[in-house]
């Protein structure tokens, strides 16, 4: 009786045979040579050892001689001809493999995908890349930005190796790894003739009566949550969502705008940045995120040992 199709249109005889890599070494330094004893001596084995090998890959393969056994020597048969590149293109396939592991180890290759939120876009994250570049330029970076719940969306996904996020606008972190990066405070940025500016830290009830630039109509979950703690809710005249545009309504004397510490030092040069007086907790805190369970490379470890480095400086 025929033998009959499997669901997927193909027959058991196309089944993949299970092969030992060590096989196909010793296949090709016998191939190489001619000689179960050269192939012996250059693997540092014994002949009937190399002969053994030999006998049981061609047993897996259908028990077709591959060599044809002469009195001085071997000689390839017609299917050992045929498996011959077969044979080579896995060996140097795992060769490859072998070559990018190690590459990875020795961060001399492989990549990162990161994001991270505008303001650490500003000035921390440029000086973390310049410094991670210098040291592993072989190492390929790339990023994305956007608020912390989308970057942990992108994180849980496996789109992102790493984010690095805020605790400004509540997102829940307990499924992340947190690899903790700073402590940030937070300044009032005011038009640079604005009375209080040059008068050292204030609090934010002193400007309870400002109009304030936010990224958001609503005070909750942003950094004006500060301002709730301080017992105000403040007034907000304009919801502009780039820094470098609040800045810019700030210098026209349009309001305030709260400046986190990771952003100060980008600030154009006609504003007033005004330390705030918090006698709570930080404004927030800043992490490196990874997935809980879900291993870092070499790579994605030395760039948050980076990133630690570089925070370490800022604070």
């Amino acid at each position: 009786m025929a033998d009959m199709p499997s669901p997927h249109g193909s027959s058991s005889d196309d089944t993949a045979p299970d092969l030992s890599t060590v096989w196909l070494r010793v296949f090709l330094e016998v191939a190489r040579h001619g000689s179960f004893t050269v192939a012996a001596r250059v693997l540092g084995w014994t002949q009937s050892a190399v002969s053994r090998q030999i006998s049981s890959l061609e047993a897996a393969l259908g028990g077709a001689p591959l060599f044809d056994r002469l009195p001085r020597g071997v000689r390839l048969t017609e299917a050992g001809r045929v498996f011959v590149p077969h044979a080579e293109a896995v060996v140097e396939e795992l060769r490859g493999a072998g070559r990018e592991l190690a590459a990875l180890r020795e961060l001399a290759g492989g990549r990162v995908r990161f994001g991270a939120f505008a303001s650490a876009d500003a000035a921390f994250m440029p000086r973390a890349l310049a410094t991670f570049r210098d040291r592993h330029p072989a190492v390929r970076l790339s990023r994305e930005e956007g608020l912390t719940p989308r970057l942990l969306d992108r994180l849980a996904s496996g789109h992102l190796d790493l984010a690095i996020v805020s605790t400004t606008g509540r997102a829940s972190l307990d499924a992340y790894e947190l690899h903790h990066l700073l402590d940030e405070s937070l300044y009032v940025a005011v038009p640079a003739g604005h009375p209080l500016a040059g008068q050292g830290p204030v609090r934010l009830a002193q400007l309870a009566d400002a109009d304030w630039i936010s990224g958001s109509a609503r005070p909750e979950g942003t950094l004006l949550d500060a301002a709730l703690r301080q017992g105000f809710r403040p007034r907000i005249a304009h919801v502009v969502a780039e820094w470098t545009a609040k800045e810019g309504y700030v210098a026209a004397g349009l309001g305030v705008t709260l400046v986190p510490a990771l952003a100060a030092d980008s600030v154009r040069p006609d504003i007033a940045l005004l330390p705030v007086l918090d006698e709570g907790a930080p404004a927030r805190a800043v992490y490196a995120a990874t997935v809980r369970g879900r291993s870092l490379s070499a790579t994605g470890t030395a760039f948050v040992g980076v990133l630690r480095e570089v925070a370490a400086r800022k604070s």
